[in-house]
């Protein structure tokens, strides 16, 4: 047997599914997000088995990217987690079918709070569908399960209208990377996002001028032990030396060791302030092919400097 010939056909039926789901989209989704982009409360996802699965991680999604909603489990709701429940609330009830029994005896109630029902199931004429305000078509042709069965074709599809949904809702709330970070405090990608250059960069500079001699502008480089250094003119910048300015100059010509800085610096610098993200610092760095900047603060003093990945 060979599985990879059978994941190959499994994938590319998959990504299938998803790309007609695009071509369903209609006014219902746009209804949709606005109903969520006017909602008072929070979104309330619900759904049983693998589609509570989706819906939990629809959730996460949601929560991370500014639109507060919480997983609500269909069969505990029915046992006195309504009370969780707000008329202000939108509801995303999930079920392929359109007709699972914990969700469709949920449907009185909320109807009786005045709650909004989005309903995300492969069945237009479904139950759900039909009673709810606003019906996400998740449909697929069969599933990729060999059998027609395991709930696969159906998961994708449903995870990717939540994607769908989640992309939607980020551009009509401008949500940008400091809010994804205020909500993502922990790990590299926080730490990226809400560091500063102040936070990381060296400091004191090791500083030179343009007339120190090369042999004293490789002890100041080397006692830093940062491979570099600035070079300044009472008290302002105007040129860096870093090891690869100095080899290049040795390349070029071995007499450049009798000459001073002002022979072999890089003059007007590159430079960033102190208070910028250290993630803009980092892509000004690789967008610019440069691996150390020069840190001034708002007065215009140079107050580091930092390396890329710092």
């Amino acid at each position: 047997m060979n599985h990879l010939s059978i994941a190959k056909e499994a994938l590319v039926t998959q990504a299938k599914a998803v790309s007609q789901l695009a071509e369903r989209l209609n006014g219902e989704f746009q209804t949709a997000v606005e109903l969520i982009l006017g909602c008072k409360g929070r979104t309330v996802v619900c759904g049983m088995g693998k589609s509570g699965l989706i819906g939990q991680k629809m959730v996460a999604t949601f929560a991370s990217t500014g639109t507060p909603s919480f997983f609500l489990h269909p069969a505990e709701a029915f046992h006195g987690d309504l009370g969780m429940l707000k008329p202000v609330d939108v509801l995303i009830l999930i079920s392929y079918s359109g007709e699972t029994e914990e969700l469709i005896k949920l449907i009185p109630s909320l109807k009786t709070f005045g709650n909004k029902i989005i309903a995300m199931t492969g069945n237009g004429a479904s139950t759900l569908a039909r009673h709810a305000d606003v019906w996400l078509d998740i449909s697929v042709e069969r599933e990729v399960c060999p059998n027609n069965l395991a709930p696969t074709t159906s998961t994708l599809a449903t995870m990717a209208m939540g994607d769908a949904l989640a992309v939607a809702l980020i551009e009509a709330t401008q949500f940008k990377p400091m809010d994804f970070a205020r909500y993502h405090p922990g790990g590299s990608l926080g730490r990226k996002l809400l560091t500063r250059v102040k936070d990381v960069m060296h400091s004191p500079v090791p500083v030179v001028s343009r007339s120190t001699s090369f042999h004293d502008c490789l002890l100041v480089m080397t006692s830093s032990r940062l491979g570099l250094a600035v070079v300044m003119e009472s008290d302002e910048l105007i040129g860096i030396v870093t090891d690869g300015d100095l080899r290049r100059a040795l390349l070029e010509n071995e007499g450049v060791v009798r000459e001073n800085v002002a022979q072999f610096m890089t003059g007007e610098p590159h430079t960033i302030l102190d208070e910028a993200q250290l993630s803009e610092a980092e892509s000004y760095m690789l967008d610019n092919k440069i691996r150390v900047l020069p840190v001034k603060n708002t007065a215009g003093k140079v107050v580091g400097v930092v390396e890329i990945f710092d």
